[in-house]
């Protein structure tokens, strides 16, 4: 029997100082990385509380699926004095029908959202097509949410089915189906490709 508690002793320290010796070696190989420190946010106006990539959402109204978003980056910015959402990238709004089928669209390759005053700001390549198709294109636009209003001072080209209008400054209501040119340059007809 002493000779089995021997054994059995000899064992129990033997594992007694493999574990010693392995957590030595773990304590011994952990170096401490230096600490980086950085410094305290001092305006969280300046900085996004959301950030979000590859955006896209449904808007519904009464349960029927009205509007699709898409964006590559969204930030929003509601700590800002006046907040406000961003689009560096673009944005690209869809109108669905009852079927939804798409009956409207506009596109921009930066877009801006002013929240308190609810106003939209597009710019860069802006493109709308509206209700009878057809489409607007100009490189800064706004879209007043309040007064349900689209305007831009800048150069605006619209092609309908059988006219080209252009011009300087456009005002619209927000479907762009009862629009005014401000400073028309001119109405080219459409040609027939077929004739």
């Amino acid at each position: 029997m002493k000779t089995q508690t021997t054994h059995l002793q000899l064992a129990m320290s033997k594992v007694a100082v493999w574990i010693v010796l392995m957590a030595f070696i773990s304590l011994s190989s952990c170096t401490e990385e230096p600490k980086t420190k950085i410094g305290a946010v001092t305006d969280r106006s300046k900085i996004p509380s959301l950030h979000a990539i590859k955006v896209s959402t449904v808007i519904s109204d009464s349960g029927i699926t009205r509007y699709r978003i898409t964006a590559p980056q969204w930030y929003i910015y509601d700590k800002a004095p006046i907040p406000f959402q961003l689009f560096p990238q673009g944005i690209h709004l869809e109108r669905f029908d009852i079927n939804l089928k798409v009956d409207a669209n506009i596109h921009s390759k930066y877009a801006k959202y002013d929240v308190q005053n609810r106003i939209w700001e597009l710019k860069g390549n802006v493109r709308a097509t509206n209700l009878q198709g057809e489409l607007f294109e100009t490189e800064q636009l706004f879209w007043n949410e309040l007064t349900e209003k689209i305007y831009s001072d800048k150069f605006i080209k619209i092609t309908q089915v059988n006219h080209v209008i252009t011009g300087i400054g456009f005002e619209s209501n927000q479907s762009m189906t009862k629009y005014t040119i401000r400073n028309p340059q001119g109405i080219f007809p459409v040609k027939d490709e077929n004739k």
